[in-house]
């Protein structure tokens, strides 16, 4: 088969561009129009194509290497004699961004990762389209993010002039379904306390043992609350709410619903709602801290992060506009996102964009305990087991229904007198949840 020199192509009036990115190796099959290598200047970042399709021979640069037009890239060995065109680059002019790039909001199964990407009637993920264009990152990056279902608007770039290589955009990925190992670039990434490591420790030395991996989410759960756990200082606010009326109150709604053959209505979802008016109530909680840490993004949203346990390991899938929904509506959500998560088909849209989450115990047991904040949120709320206990009131003790409520926040955001109006607040509108008609 006949051999081909790739060259650089006329790629305007640059010289001696910088290769930031090899695309290639030797022994690859590429097609026509497939890309090379990926250059970029201080106005531009573009990728070369191949001029046929072949077998690559040979590699003559490398990244970090300067090529003007006529810099050989690689030898070819071609697949059919073909006719020589000269290739046009992917160019990315009009600063170090792509022109004309079109994105469309992404769809990404969690198990296995990777699906088409949704045209924008159909995807449920909000993309910031402006932002997105002006993202600083090369056409294969962007070809990249959209396979996985990443919005680069989001992602801090890690490369030269911050531009956002296909590492940042990994490591993103990982961060925003909730479960992720921080990426090298977030700004959380790091404690900063120089915490010295645990020792390596033989248990074997002491009778028989096994060693049994943690499975990836185990890992990527661990990782992302160790970070929160050491980034965010954490308070928790303990206390508990008689919901005796509203326990009898939901008793009698799903014996309709059991009339009708329709799903039953848990306790979550009157949580829920409690949390949505407390959030209204108390502004504060409704908030992120920006990446600098010194300005609060308020948020005119509603949309709560609910912990699910699932044979892998936990993960939080988000119930979105909380506040527009039934009770009814709220209950085939929380079963939807329940059944998913189980069945490992979560989309990283279904775990992003929280403005507080509810980690609920109460179905297994236990009395309080203190949650881990899911961060970007400013606070999480831990509902446990509730149990029949004498209240006095006023003249006698008689048995109400108690739900144990424990609220970790963050104390750089909300005080501690703000914490206990919060959980006050919360334990009032489930002990009369006539007070959510208000």
């Amino acid at each position: 088969m006949a051999i081909q020199e790739v060259r650089v192509p006329d790629i305007g009036d640059f010289k001696e561009v910088e290769i930031i990115e090899v695309l290639v190796k030797v022994g690859d099959s590429i097609q026509a129009e497939d890309s090379l290598i990926a250059v970029e200047s201080d106005k531009a970042s573009m990728e070369i194509p191949a001029p046929a399709a072949g077998t690559v021979k040979e590699l003559r640069v490398q990244q970090g290497d300067r090529v003007s037009k006529g810099s050989l890239i690689l030898t070819l060995e071609l697949q059919t004699q073909v006719e020589k065109k000269p290739p046009v680059a992917s160019s990315s002019i009009n600063s170090p961004v792509s022109a004309g790039t079109h994105l469309d909001p992404f769809d990404l199964k969690a198990n296995p990762p990777a699906s088409t990407p949704k045209t924008p009637s159909q995807a449920k993920t909000v993309v910031d389209h402006d932002a997105f264009k002006k993202a600083y990152a090369t056409p294969s990056v962007r070809k990249f993010a959209r396979e996985l279902g990443v919005d680069l608007s989001r992602v801090a770039g890690s490369g030269r002039k911050q531009r956002i290589t296909e590492e940042d955009v990994k490591g993103y990925t990982k961060d925003v379904m909730g479960l992720g190992l921080p990426s090298k670039n977030a700004a959380t990434a790091h404690s900063g306390f120089g915490i010295p490591r645990m020792p390596e420790i033989d248990f074997s030395q002491w009778g028989e043992v096994e060693t049994l991996r943690l499975n990836r989410i185990n890992k990527l759960t661990g990782e992302f609350l160790h970070r929160n756990w050491l980034n965010v200082p954490h308070v928790t606010q303990f206390d508990q709410a008689d919901i005796t009326d509203l326990e009898a109150f939901r008793q009698t709604l799903n014996l309709e619903q059991e009339k009708i053959k329709a799903p039953k209505i848990t306790p979550l979802v009157f949580i829920m709602k409690a949390v949505v008016a407390g959030l209204k109530a108390y502004p504060r909680f409704n908030t992120s801290l920006d990446s600098s840490g010194e300005m609060l993004i308020q948020k005119k949203y509603y949309h709560l992060g609910i912990a699910v346990d699932t044979p892998d390991g936990l993960v939080v899938p988000i119930i979105r506009d909380v506040d527009k929904k039934s009770l009814l509506q709220l209950s085939d959500d929380l079963k939807e996102v329940s059944t998913k998560a189980r069945e490992r088909r979560l989309k990283p849209a279904d775990l992003q964009g929280s403005c507080f989450s509810i980690s609920s115990l109460g179905g297994i047991g236990g009395t309080k305990f203190t949650p881990i904040i899911n961060a970007p949120d400013v606070a999480i709320l831990g509902v446990s087991k509730s149990s029949m206990q004498p209240i006095w009131n006023g003249k006698e003790f008689v048995p109400r229904l108690v739900l144990p409520l424990s609220l970790s926040y963050d104390h750089r955001v909300i005080d501690g007198a703000d914490g206990a109006r919060f959980t006050t607040f919360l334990a009032k509108i489930l002990g009369d949840i006539r007070r959510l008609l208000l």
